[in-house]
């Protein structure tokens, strides 16, 4: 998909690395030229011509060097021809190299096999580099090391190259450490580190990534931080909420908070020392190559700086890395301007982003047009993640396609997704297909998701064993997916531990879910840590209010969330410590809400405080909706009202609800009225 600007953006991409291939080659040409030319040929100049200074033109150097050849000089024609080598005038400059050469300048002989390199004569170029080489030259060890690596004669490369690097020359440590480490000879990190002391920015930066890898092996996964982690986050801002939301469907509710995976035994602190210096090495070396503009460390730098929480200055990283036209900086530098609440600024990067073929960014512009409302836009967008290679563009495509109720389409999305192997994409294909009750279908996308590690995808697999009786594979599907820190599996796993009597396991799992956000996993941590509670004794007027305790803290956050039955708990704890205000308030929420113990409660409050009809309505309200006692208590309140048959009604109610000894009581009030009733 071709949008506005995107020709002009590809063209000027192409001068751009036409002129960036152009620079590199003088690089390596002015370097081999300067260190040899220079170091070899400015400290003899003719003696009547005097120092070169620095207001010096190159027009005038060219003259003095020029009149110092003719009469003859060495060291003069050596440094015309380098001269002459570095404009591009190689004509002009052959005859003085060979000249300095056939008199023993090994400058001269280096600078002759640059030239010969670039008219074409590769073979002859080697000649004179071996020449200069052999004499001492560390530039031109370095090219004769090239020049044998491309034609495949890595020993002799290998030799020519360290050759080079052992003079210090920062260009033959770096090849000679990409040869090393094409073999995967561990000596490579040596050379990497001796060129980037000497300032090569390539060398800096590899040299970073290295040890940034050798820092993670140990901690067993990806390092947490580097452009992957920044610009990737977008999936957190663009489908997060709707894959929860194709999840949730199948859950049956919004889902709670996340809660943090349950601790690992980690490395030994040694280990984690050892990898805090490597990366602290690591970081300061991206410094290094992002301060001499390489584009790829400052986008290393922004995203370690990012992670750190230094958001100014990974700012101006992205923004340096961008401006070298590093897509992924942009991409990342829209996300902190986004976060920052500058969300027009964001759109602006991520367009460039976008349009530098981008996926993560267009992806981020469609989900930007799509909460505006803009839904054909936003489609294109994801297109064009889809066509940048970027499969969250399928899958976003699937969510919003869902979301308008298009299932097919979708369902099509989804699939395109899958198959591509992104997991979540094939836990909200399983749950379409489970919805249109092709159960058969759906789960083996469940078990491939779960397998790629999408955690919804584990949970729901545990819902589907459960509704088949199958306990063991729904409790190693939640185990799996608690381990991973899904609030709902830990609950389930905390229960399951609760029926098998294994209290310890069960607290640990819905601590987990209780620290997520899940009501009912506070409630039965709470009940928990009830059970172990001594008995209370009696409440003594006067005596100050005892500390809330930890299961009663639990039970307040479950019916802080709306559980009702956490609600009464905390009323009767309340008032077990004599705060009858705080049982009232909390008894009168659970009621409100449908709560028939709650209602009944609080109706014994009120009673107690003399509002004996208020304390009936809540009565009624309890008994309506199955409460025996609540029930037994409006027939004794009938009886002293005299309201026999009533009465008698609600005692009949009572003896069908029970519980026994209430229904026993029902019973013998029930024959007293009707005796009263026909005496």
């Amino acid at each position: 998909m071709v949008f506005m600007g995107d020709r002009a953006t590809l063209l000027e991409t192409g001068r751009f690395v036409q002129r960036h291939a152009r620079n590199a080659a003088d690089e390596i040409i002015e370097a081999v030229t300067a260190v040899d030319a220079f170091a070899d040929t400015t400290a003899r100049t003719e003696p009547d011509a005097g120092p070169e200074t620095e207001a010096e033109t190159e027009a005038e150097t060219e003259g003095r060097h020029r009149r110092a050849a003719e009469r003859g000089d060495t060291d003069a024609m050596s440094a015309l021809g380098a001269l002459l080598l570095r404009r591009g005038d190689l004509e002009g400059a052959e005859p003085f190299l060979r000249a300095a050469t056939a008199e023993g300048d090994r400058a001269a002989a280096n600078n002759l096999g640059v030239l010969l390199h670039q008219r074409g004569y590769p073979d002859e170029a080697a000649g004179w580099w071996r020449v200069a080489a052999v004499a001492g030259s560390a530039p031109a060890a370095h090219a004769l090391g090239r020049h044998h690596r491309e034609r495949g004669d890595e020993p002799a490369a290998e030799y020519w190259l360290r050759q080079a690097a052992e003079q210090g020359h920062a260009l033959g440590a770096y090849a000679l450490a990409e040869l090393l480490e094409h073999r995967s000879d561990v000596g490579a990190e040596r050379w990497l580190r001796a060129a980037a002391e000497q300032g090569h920015r390539e060398a800096a930066y590899r040299l970073a990534l290295a040890l940034e890898r050798r820092a993670t092996e140990p901690l067993r996964g990806p390092h947490a931080y580097g452009p992957a982690a920044a610009a990737g986050r977008a999936g957190h801002a663009y489908d997060t909420a709707g894959r929860l939301r194709a999840a949730d469907t199948l859950r049956g509710g919004e889902r709670a908070r996340a809660v943090a995976p349950r601790p690992e035994t980690g490395p030994p602190r040694a280990a984690e020392g050892a990898a805090a210096r490597l990366l602290g090495e690591a970081e300061q070396w991206f410094r290094q190559a992002a301060a001499r503009g390489h584009r790829r460390a400052a986008l290393h730098l922004g995203a370690i700086l990012e992670q750190r929480g230094e958001l100014k200055e990974a700012g101006r990283w992205y923004l340096s890395s961008a401006k070298e036209g590093e897509a992924k900086a942009a991409c990342a530098l829209g996300f902190l301007l986004r976060d920052a609440g500058d969300e027009e600024s964001a759109a602006v990067w991520w367009l460039r982003a976008a349009q530098d073929g981008d996926g993560n960014a267009a992806n981020a512009l469609g989900a930007l047009h799509a909460a505006r409302g803009e839904q054909q836009t936003a489609e294109r967008w994801y297109r064009a993640a889809m066509d940048a290679g970027d499969v969250n563009g399928a899958y976003n495509l699937g969510l919003l396609c869902a979301a308008q109720d298009r299932l097919p389409q979708a369902e099509q999305w989804y699939r395109r997704a899958a198959y591509a192997g992104h997991r979540e994409a094939a836990n909200a294909l399983a749950v379409l297909l489970l919805q249109a009750g092709d159960a058969g279908g759906a789960e083996p996308w469940f078990s491939k998701a779960a397998e790629a590690g999408s955690v919804d995808a584990a949970f729901n697999l545990g819902i589907i064993h459960a509704g088949r009786d199958d306990d063991r594979a729904a409790l190693a599907w939640y185990e799996r997916a608690a381990a991973a820190g899904h609030t709902e599996a830990a609950l389930q796993v905390g229960i399951a531990a609760l029926r098998d009597g294994d209290e310890q396991t069960a607290e640990r799992h819905l601590r987990c879910a209780a620290g997520g956000g899940s009501a009912e996993a506070a409630f039965r941590l709470a009940t928990v840590l009830d059970a172990r509670r001594p008995e209370p004794g009696p409440v003594v007027l006067g005596a100050p209010v005892d500390q809330k305790t930890e299961c009663e803290e639990w039970y307040e956050r479950a019916a802080e969330q709306g559980h009702r039955r956490a609600q009464v708990r905390v009323g009767m704890l309340a008032a077990g410590r004599g705060d009858l205000a705080e049982a009232a308030r909390w008894y009168r929420e659970a009621a409100e809400a449908g709560s028939r113990n709650g209602a009944f409660n609080l109706g014994l409050l009120l009673a107690r405080e003399g509002s004996e009809r208020e304390a009936a309505l809540w009565w009624t309200r309890a008994a309506r909706a199955g409460h025996g006692r609540a029930a037994l208590r409006l027939a004794l309140l009938a009886a002293r009202r005299g309201e026999l048959a009533e009465g008698r009604s609600w005692c009949a109610r009572a003896v069908e609800l029970g519980p026994a000894e209430v229904a026993e009581r029902a019973a013998r009030l029930s024959e007293a009225l009707r005796e009263e009733l026909t005496a």
